[in-house]
Parts: C-alpha cells; structure tokens; sequence
C-alpha cells in the first residue's frame, strides 16, 4: 500500500512541474535553471550518503548513478549560467 502512495506522490510530482515549467516564459528558462544549481546540489549530497550508505549492491549502483547524474546536472547549470552571464560581458573593441 505503502508503494502506491510513493507512486501517486511521484506522478503529481512530475505533472506539477511539468505544468509550472510549461508556464514560465522562454526568457526566464536559463535564470531558472541557474538558480536551481542550489537544489541539485542538495540532490547531490543525498546521492552521496544513499551510494554509501548500505552494503547492499543495488543500493550501491543506484546512489553511484544517482551521483553521476546529479554531477552532470550540476556541472550543466554552471556551464549554462556562465555561457549566460558571459552574454552581458562588454566586448572588447580591438
């Protein structure tokens, strides 16, 4: 029973952000995803502990993948807000 409700609160998850990113302005996209940096950062850390946590192999391969994409999205959304911020540098005239 207990399954079930994880699976319901998942799905509303996934169709409740689905639904505010879909309103949000193409322009705001980029500071958004920027500004979430700080949460994948958490996901990060609570990636760590899972992968390490347990002694258990599958606990184990699920955290490692776990903090392999949690660094990817990390790593993205700073190369993402530098690529931006970089776009309201000066140019030099040379």
């Amino acid at each position: 029973m207990a399954t079930i409700y994880l699976l319901f609160i998942v799905l509303l998850a996934a169709f409740l952000g689905f639904e505010l990113i879909r309103k949000v302005p193409a322009t705001l996209h980029t500071p958004l995803m920027s500004g979430s940096n700080a949460i994948s950062g958490i996901t990060l850390v609570g990636a760590l502990v899972a992968s390490g946590a347990d002694h258990d192999l599958l606990t184990t391969i699920l955290g490692t993948a776990a903090v392999t994409l949690a660094s990817i999205n990390v790593v993205g959304g700073y190369l993402v807000t530098d690529r931006m911020l970089g776009m309201f540098k000066k140019k030099n005239s040379n």
